[in-house]
């Protein structure tokens, strides 16, 4: 089995303040890029001429070549350059790629960031993009989701997830007020950090079970909330993280699994890839669940953190409704989840959504959660989740 030694490690984070709407002017994607990149750069303390690596999603104004493009915008030469498409996973995919080119010696130290503003400048003349079919990913003639899923309606994330907790639901029983309490912990979580987009806005279990029903069984309240944002994270060697401003935050171990692209063709919904790649993440690291300190699970929907709580091996699989009862999810609680909020109630910056975790994770093992802290962190748990519950990564990573 592949390991790793260790000694890449996050040295520096960026992350925008959550907007439910764009107050600043709205900027090509490249621009930020080089916002977050440098924020990120300084953070850690570290010159830019250290950097010789870029891992990105896509650039809206390149289809193609978009780390050189970049690179190139950027002023920053490359030794390694990477393009990751995993959805939902393709943070916690970047942060995994970089610190094996890390450790490999392709190079010192490698920016991941992703931009998550949607609102960009638009061309008078030119004609803006049509819009995809309901949140449609493949809707190009000849792909398989264009000619056997559209047509039947099956497309979009609200209802493949509903399916799921349905599915779900009729396996193991269905606990409404459990699903509801993980969304009511991430917001007591929002509300102690001053950038997430419901700070200061308490949520109950009642108020989530009353918000209406977007697709049964799964309320409005348990979605994600589309935010304004982008985050990174600058991952780097041993020798400059001895440099670095703040703790470092070793990359110990990673699984990644992808096992389809939509539920039509799973096998069985109720086998997440989390399962998988999270075995491969802990065996890697030589840590099992109980040695997590702080988790960051992707939250798309509330059902999506209660599955990959047990598929990752925190809670018998079907006993965690009766796990996350008995058990407080703030901050200050004996199992800190979402510490910032989540993607539920910090928000979903677009893509970034997942570096939003990654960065949750990296500031409490650093020490600078300031009021949502929790004590004695040293070892982060990370997922991200792509697609319909089809491709999912986990990161576990621990302080210097």
């Amino acid at each position: 089995m592949m390991s790793l030694r260790g000694t890449a490690a996050i040295v520096g984070i960026a992350e925008l303040p959550a907007q439910r709407k764009q107050t600043r002017p709205a900027l090509f994607t490249i621009d930020q890029y080089a916002a977050l990149a440098a924020t990120a750069i300084a953070d850690a303390g570290l010159d830019a001429s250290v950097i010789d690596g870029l891992i990105c999603h896509g650039v809206a104004e390149s289809e193609m070549f978009a780390p050189a493009t970049l690179s190139e915008y950027l002023g920053l030469p490359i030794d390694f350059g990477e393009r990751v498409d995993l959805g939902g996973a393709t943070s916690a995919g970047m942060v995994w790629r970089a610190a094996v080119a890390v450790e490999m010696g392709l190079c010192n130290a490698v920016l991941a960031v992703v931009p998550g503003s949607t609102t960009l400048p638009k061309s008078q003349r030119r004609p803006a993009t049509p819009p995809a079919w309901y949140g449609a990913s493949s809707n190009r003639f000849g792909s398989p989701q264009a000619e056997y899923e559209i047509p039947y309606g099956n497309v979009g994330q609200n209802a493949p997830y509903a399916q799921i907790a349905q599915r779900y639901g009729a396996l193991y029983g269905y606990d409404p007020s459990a699903l509801a309490k993980i969304a009511v912990d991430q917001r007591t979580n929002a509300c102690a950090h001053p950038d997430a987009v419901f700070h200061g806005r308490p949520l109950t279990v009642d108020d989530v079970l009353a918000s209406p029903m977007i697709a049964d069984p799964i309320h409005m309240l348990e979605t994600v909330m589309r935010v304004q944002g982008g985050a990174g994270v600058l991952i780097a060697n041993a020798d400059l993280a001895a440099r670095s401003r703040h703790r470092p935050v070793r990359v110990k171990g990673f699984g990644e699994h992808i096992s389809f692209k939509t539920p039509t063709y799973a096998e069985d919904l109720m086998v997440t890839p989390v399962a998988r790649s999270s075995a491969r993440a802990f065996a890697m690291a030589g840590l099992t669940p109980s040695d997590v300190d702080v988790a960051s699970i992707y939250d798309c929907y509330t059902i999506t953190v209660l599955m990959s709580l047990e598929d990752a091996g925190f809670c018998p699989k079907g006993g965690g409704a009766a796990w996350i009862h008995d058990r407080d999810l703030t901050f200050g609680g004996d199992f800190p989840l979402n510490t910032a909020g989540g993607q539920l109630s910090f928000g979903q910056a677009g893509m970034a959504g997942g570096m939003h975790h990654v960065v949750d994770a990296a500031r409490q093992v650093m020490g600078r959660a300031a009021a949502a802290q929790v004590t004695d962190c040293d070892v982060a748990f990370v997922t991200g989740t792509g697609g319909i519950m089809s491709e999912q990564v986990a990161l576990v990573l621990e302080g210097e």
